[in-house]
């Protein structure tokens, strides 16, 4: 049955998805080892184009995606070893097919990957090349560098194979009509969210007296020859990039940081200090360390004006007032929001909540983040909430309201209520078919070696070309 054929497809590229994720996140402790070891033809496992498969490399995301949780009924070392197969065929017909992966692109993600590590023991190299066992940081970080270019290949490889992939109305139709209706998938209970942010409003002499402090930092630099990066340590307020003396890395072409932060890193010599100036998270001043064309290393601290508990008490207050105005229907939601959020991302589309995952205002219970799941689940329809406490990022206190605007109990499929999310199903088809189709005709043209014991796996691929 067609919807059993794409759930068993889909399954199998559970791991593979999983996989993906696990080495984005966990890049800095799986290397591959082409380059440095080929002179080591027993350590072999597989050869894939210009590409190699070590027995360490199997060993290795083996081991470590075991000490991340994940379960072993849900991989074996074979499917490790398709994983990596397919990284490596992807790799190799990326170089073959001309798509590019600068080394700035990949250097600039050595180096944020090498800031975070150093982050998390202190900001001290020698603790990192510690922790993983390397002797030396340029050796270390060309391992580093090799693992990200091929995997930033083979990510270009798979979304150039799916980019031009379209489904038509027809198709999403006929797709749906092909699935018996006893096979139609449930759709699990979905919520539209809609919010009304209040922030405690900052006093003045709070602003001016951490200025005031800034200006200090700065001219104690400029006029005694202080460290910034040691003021940065002692008194920053942002925690990930405090240990390392604020220190950050961005590319022009690559956003990173709000962009006041991106307007003065780039608008500075080497050696400025910035004037300074507020984004969403505080006061900053910001030292430009280092420009490398089209990167630049900064530091910067960051100190944020106090709040008394009587401003956030007001704020509580304000809450208090709207939900009971929402309530006797002086005033409509959309209306409040606009007026009084502090939230600029949805005062002005009524307060609505945007799905992080679909893009869209539709929010699956079984899939929501738990600390929004338990504020809304015992909401009724247009009801709106007390006001609850939250923290932003930066630890500062807020109030809001929350109010569930729609609500869909769990369901069978519908064509015209579950269009968009049956569009996705028939897309994702597509998608996999498109993949599995290039992935054989590849297999039969490229050069694949595999030995020992990886000969004896049952691959969903013909990877040993029978």
């Amino acid at each position: 049955m067609k919807l059993e054929k794409m759930q068993y497809r889909i399954m199998n590229l559970k791991f593979t998805i999983r996989t993906i994720a696990f080495l984005i996140a966990c890049t800095s402790t799986v290397f591959a080892q082409e380059s440095k070891n080929r002179e080591k033809i027993d350590g072999v496992s597989a050869v894939v184009g210009d590409y190699v498969v070590l027995d360490s490399d199997v060993d290795k995301m083996y081991i470590e995606l075991k000490s991340q949780g994940v379960s072993t009924a849900d991989f074996t070392r074979c499917n490790v070893m398709g994983k990596l197969l397919e990284d490596k065929l992807y790799a190799h017909h990326a170089v073959q097919d001309s798509i590019v992966v600068s080394d700035d692109e990949v250097e600039s993600t050595v180096n944020q990957q090498i800031d975070y590590m150093k982050s998390q023991v202190g900001g001290d190299m020698e603790k990192v090349l510690a922790f993983y066992k390397k002797d030396d940081e340029v050796a270390f970080r060309k391992e580093l560098f090799d693992l990200i270019k091929t995997n930033k290949l083979a990510g270009k490889m798979t979304r150039k194979i799916v980019e031009d992939i379209e489904v038509s109305p027809e198709e999403v139709y006929s797709f749906f009509n092909e699935i018996p209706e006893e096979d139609r998938p449930m759709f699990g209970a979905e919520l539209k969210i809609a919010q009304i942010i209040l922030k405690p409003k900052t006093p003045q002499a709070a602003i001016d007296k951490v200025v005031d402090r800034l200006n200090q930092f700065k001219a104690d630099v400029l006029e005694n020859g202080a460290s910034f990066a040691s003021k940065a340590v002692l008194y920053s307020k942002d925690e990930p990039s405090r240990s390392t003396g604020g220190k950050y890395t961005l590319h022009r072409k690559k956003p990173r940081m709000v962009k006041e932060f991106r307007e003065a890193a780039f608008s500075l010599d080497e050696g400025e200090i910035s004037e300074p100036f507020a984004t969403e998270f505080g006061y900053h001043i910001l030292m430009v360390d280092k420009i490398r064309g089209q990167e630049v290393d900064v530091r910067h601290i960051l100190l944020m004006p106090e709040v008394s508990n009587e401003n956030l008490e007001e704020a509580k207050k304000l809450a208090d007032t709207l939900r009971q105005r929402i309530l006797d229907k002086e005033i409509s939601f959309d209306k409040a929001a606009l007026e009084f959020s502090d939230e600029k991302e949805t005062k002005f589309d009524g307060g609505k909540l945007r799905n992080p995952e679909t893009f869209d205002h539709s929010f699956e219970l079984t899939k929501m983040d738990p600390s929004l799941y338990s504020q809304v689940i015992n909401l009724q329809e247009g009801v709106v909430s007390n006001p609850i406490l939250e923290y932003d990022r930066t630890g500062k206190a807020f109030y809001k309201l929350l109010m569930v605007t729609d609500k869909k109990e769990e369901h069978v499929a519908e064509y015209g209520k579950d269009f968009l999310k049956i569009k996705e199903l028939a897309l994702k088809e597509k998608q996999i078919e498109a993949i599995a189709k290039w992935q054989e005709e590849k297999i039969k043209d490229t050069y694949i070696r595999i030995t020992g014991e990886y000969r004896d796996c049952e691959y969903t691929n013909n990877w040993l070309k029978k």
